[in-house]
């Protein structure tokens, strides 16, 4: 188990719910950060007591140095200040919580600093996988994923070499939108398209769950961190949520991993593995799981996910560019601004318009993204 903790989107559900988990095992949380809700970072900071905080937005940080002037925690701002508080020398475990490929930086310091990395931003490994992956091993910094369906890909292969591993089964709910047409979503409204059936997430992840983009993700995420091909990914549609993610073996076998769907669990997994310790969340009943069921995703009406995939094949930019513009078109979407299905239409457009370019070090990388989002803003908002 870890000794302290920083949390990189602190005030976001994952980073609240990765703090419930810590308070309950007592970790301390020596460093916050978060983008602009200053009130609940403020409520955060006053009951935990971090060392550090650090406010990405600059004037959301000038009023929370005011209202915490009566305490003695150090208050940092913007892009530095979120990798200062991903290096900082009392934590050794950084959680990457926030949105967006703003983790990318402060992952990659926290990684030279040979920390846990409690991976949380999916965005992280969708731009700069190889690039990550990489860094991580040459500095022999440990990566341990908090989604579902990661961390359960990751507890079935504990273990095992890789040449035992033929295929990885990344289940899916299907979102709340599951078995419908695409022409019959065209009046979805962000209301609708944030109510999962299963998960209580942040706004732009339930969007991307319910367009299938999040699965896209996970996607990518899931060649990086297991070193496959997307031809060794299959994904299924799986409703209920208990299964989180499952793997087939060379010989045949199948290895799945249940739970109650709660992402308290890979959380506090990601924070005391190897150990397993007692948990504050429900266990699952199995005399009341009426069935389990699956099916092949719905491409033509879910081309979120096909994107993802072409994406994946292509390599290089291509996810960056791809997640980046999505980013962009989701928030326009939430601000009612731009209509449901032309998420996809701007994401596509995005992969080919600003194109792929391969062997990409993190400038290039940084470009990709920052293109991608410009083309997005100027066509669509």
């Amino acid at each position: 188990m870890v000794k302290a903790i920083s949390v990189l989107g602190c005030t976001g559900s994952i980073g609240r719910q990765t703090i419930a988990v810590a308070e309950h095992l007592g970790l301390p949380v020596a460093a916050l950060s978060a983008g602009r809700q200053i009130d609940r970072l403020e409520e955060q900071a006053r009951r935990l007591r971090p060392k550090l905080v650090a406010v990405f937005d600059e004037e959301a940080a000038r009023r929370f140095r005011i209202a915490v002037a009566d305490t003695d925690i150090r208050v940092v701002s913007g892009m530095e200040g979120l990798i200062e508080a991903a290096v900082l020398p009392e934590s050794d475990c950084v959680v990457t919580a926030v949105s967006g490929a703003v983790g990318l930086r402060p992952t990659l310091a926290a990684i030279d600093e040979k920390k846990r990395i409690a991976l949380a931003n999916k965005e992280t490994l969708v731009c700069a996988g190889e690039l990550v992956m990489a860094r991580a091993k040459e500095r022999g910094a440990e990566i341990v994923p908090v989604d579902s369906e990661h961390s359960a890909v990751f507890q079935c292969l504990a273990g095992r070499g890789k040449g035992e591993l033929k295929k990885i089964l990344l289940t899916c709910s299907g979102g709340p939108f599951r078995g419908r047409k695409r022409a019959e979503l065209e009046d979805v409204t962000p209301a609708q398209a944030i109510s999962h059936p299963n998960w209580s997430m942040g706004a732009k992840i339930s969007v991307d769950s319910a367009t299938l983009m999040n699965k896209g993700l996970e996607f990518i995420e899931a060649m990086h961190l297991f070193g496959v091909t997307p031809d060794d990914i299959q994904v299924v549609i799986h409703p209920q949520s208990v299964i989180h993610s499952m793997v087939e073996l060379v010989d045949g076998t199948v290895i799945a991993q249940l739970g109650v769907p709660d992402m308290g669990l890979p959380i506090q997994l990601a924070l005391t593995w190897p150990e397993r310790l007692p948990s504050m969340f429900e266990h699952l009943d199995f005399w009341s799981l009426r069935d389990l069921s699956f099916s092949a995703p719905d491409l033509e009406n879910m081309p979120c996910l096909a994107l993802a995939m072409d994406a994946a094949r292509t390599g290089g930019t291509a996810p960056c560019v791809m997640s980046a513009a999505n980013e962009e078109a989701v928030h326009l979407f939430l601000k009612e601004r731009l209509g449901y299905n032309r998420i996809y239409e701007a994401a596509a457009g995005a992969v080919e318009t600003v194109g792929a370019v391969q062997g990409a070090d993190l400038d290039t990388i940084l470009a990709a993204d920052a293109a991608a989002r410009a083309y997005v803003l100027e066509r669509y908002s």
